[in-house]
């Protein structure tokens, strides 16, 4: 199994980037908890792994972090929980920030992530609890922190839909994020998602 890559970042479209490795262009998608903190496009970047094998499908994932990789690890073990959901709810909030959910039984927060129902994020509060560590326990609540930029609004509309979010509601949450930021000028594409992002958690 492909345990980590380390290569030129060729193509940044969130959630989803290219990567080549010594002559190779590897696919993977990524949780926005790993964009925020990607380099630009030509810079080399080394990503944490996890391959999920389907019928019809091979889809590599990329984690900046072990913390991160585990938690999508231990998330795909949860009843109705796939790579996608995942995915989102790593995209919604921080390894730590799920961590306070989950000892605070808070599933109403949960539920405010694409694919998670009421039932879902009961499952999570309840099988999840046995497997994070008493470190992410112990964290302070925390979703993904405001960051001061905004704009490319295109791609981080594309990025949304791609995340889960309904169209209209993807619209919603990238206008309020980028008329909470106006005087942003220079606005990167995951600065703008992980605003819209924290707008849907509220």
């Amino acid at each position: 199994m492909i345990g980590s890559l380390r290569g030129r970042i060729a193509v940044k479209a969130p959630p989803q980037l290219l990567l080549e490795v010594g002559g190779v262009g590897y696919e993977l998608e990524a949780p926005m908890s790993t964009f925020y903190g990607l380099p630009g496009v030509g810079e080399e970047v080394r990503l944490l792994t996890h391959l999920v094998v389907r019928e019809d499908a091979q889809v590599l994932y990329g984690f900046a972090t072990a913390a991160e990789r585990q938690l999508f690890r231990n998330l795909l073990k949860v009843s109705g929980v796939g790579p996608k959901i995942a995915l989102g709810i790593l995209s919604g909030t921080t390894v730590e920030g799920f961590a306070a959910c989950v000892s605070s039984n808070d599933t109403a927060a949960l539920t405010r992530i694409p694919g998670v129902g009421r039932k879902t994020a009961e499952r999570l509060v309840i099988e999840m609890r046995d497997r994070l560590s008493g470190d992410e326990l112990a964290a302070v609540p925390g979703f993904i922190p405001e960051s001061a930029a905004g704009g490319a609004e295109g791609e981080a509309f594309a990025a949304l839909v791609a995340l889960g979010y309904k169209p209209a509601e993807a619209s919603r949450l990238i206008k309020a994020a980028g008329t909470s930021n106006a005087s942003d000028a220079a606005a990167t594409t995951e600065d703008l998602i992980r605003r819209a992002l924290q707008g849907a958690l509220r």
